[in-house]
């Protein structure tokens, strides 16, 4: 079949959890012999990533503003147009607000699929009309979606509570198996050692609520750790130019956004995992760090409540003097985890969701 794919900012080597979701399942799914094409917005096409193809996945670029409120919506306006141009059977919309675009998909005689990674009007970046859209574009997602899937039971449970749709597939984010690495050439470059650091990872806007991991790592003192954040900000703003001096002044170590075998090292030598989120849908960092055996902290969210951790693991959210205490308790008492992650299986995954789309192309 011929699947057209929209939603994401495209892949490889960009930012977020929508692309890393994307990046590792349309390969899988390209491999089971079936026709992919991605629509990458053109403002993250860069001369690292500006290829025609990605490990059998077609790649389209597709013009988007670089304005974080109509980047999305115009993007997939364009990518519905160039799909049904190029005779896509199915199309694949991701996240709420692209989701708005979808009777424009049904219209234009479309099947479409909608994954919903959470609700992003959440996010304390979005103003008043931003939210608006992203509620709307949630609602007729899932309102007119032939099939729609949600990437963690709480996130089913709240379209089912909202809009009353009882059909939602749950079909987790995924992880691979940890890639370990001993040698320590990025680690040498930062200036810090294995087993030596307190690691978070994530994009560099309000609701991953690093600001505060900052505020708990100066309340630590000289606890012996640095505190190393890997990533980096989408669009620069006050938030993220002040989180980066704040950091630094606190003596963290930001490493910008990193991939592939610099991430493996960063993960295989840190001493404990942190992850103080106001928001998330099911988050791939998290995830990756439980891959890697690491003792974690993390918010109190319900998207961050898995099954594999236990009580201790969690700091009510915002709560900078309890996360320190946390962190400290679990620096202390250093421990090696071991997690079942059979639920994160990205080949099962890949399975899953093609089942989903030969079920609606055979209705």
């Amino acid at each position: 079949m011929r699947i057209a794919v929209t939603g994401t900012r495209g892949f490889p080597g960009i930012a977020g959890g929508v692309e890393t979701h994307c990046e590792e399942l349309y390969p899988r799914i390209a491999a089971m012999g079936h026709e992919v094409i991605v629509m990458r917005r053109t403002p993250y096409v860069t001369d690292k990533n500006r290829i025609k193809e990605y490990k059998g996945v077609k790649l389209v670029d597709i013009y988007a503003p670089r304005r974080k409120c109509f980047e999305a919506v115009v993007h997939t306006f364009l990518s519905v147009l160039a799909a049904k141009k190029m005779g896509a059977e199915l199309l694949h919309i991701h996240a709420v607000g692209p989701s708005l675009l979808v009777p424009l998909a049904r219209l234009a005689g479309l099947k479409v699929v909608m994954t919903d990674h959470g609700p992003d009007y959440n996010r304390a970046k979005w103003g008043r009309m931003a939210r608006w859209m992203l509620r709307s574009g949630e609602r007729l997602g899932i309102r007119y979606s032939h099939s729609v899937i949600a990437i963690s039971e709480l996130i089913a449970e709240l379209i089912r509570s909202d809009y009353g749709r009882e059909d939602i597939e749950v079909i987790f984010n995924g992880v691979n198996s940890p890639c370990r690495v001993t040698d320590t050439r990025f680690l040498d470059k930062t200036g810090v050692s294995p087993g030596r650091y307190i690691l978070a990872v994530g994009r560099f806007v309000k609701e991953k609520g690093f600001h505060d991991l900052v505020e708990a790592y100066r309340l630590l003192g000289d606890c012996g750790m640095k505190l190393v954040i890997a990533g980096d900000c989408d669009h620069e703003d006050d938030y993220s130019a002040s989180l980066k001096k704040t950091a630094a002044d606190a003596g963290a170590v930001l490493t910008g956004y990193i991939k592939g075998r610099e991430l493996a090292e960063v993960m295989s030598g840190a001493a404990l995992f942190v992850l103080p989120s106001y928001h998330e849908g099911l988050p791939i960092a998290l995830l990756e760090a439980m891959s890697y055996g690491l003792d974690v902290a993390v918010s109190d969210i319900g998207a961050n409540r898995l099954a594999e951790l236990s009580p201790d693991d969690f700091f009510a959210v915002g709560d900078v003097e309890e996360m320190a205490r946390v962190i400290e308790r679990k620096l202390r008492d250093r421990s090696v985890r071991s997690y079942d992650m059979s639920r994160y299986d990205w080949n099962a995954i890949a399975r899953r969701v093609e089942n989903v789309y030969h079920g609606l192309l055979h209705q």
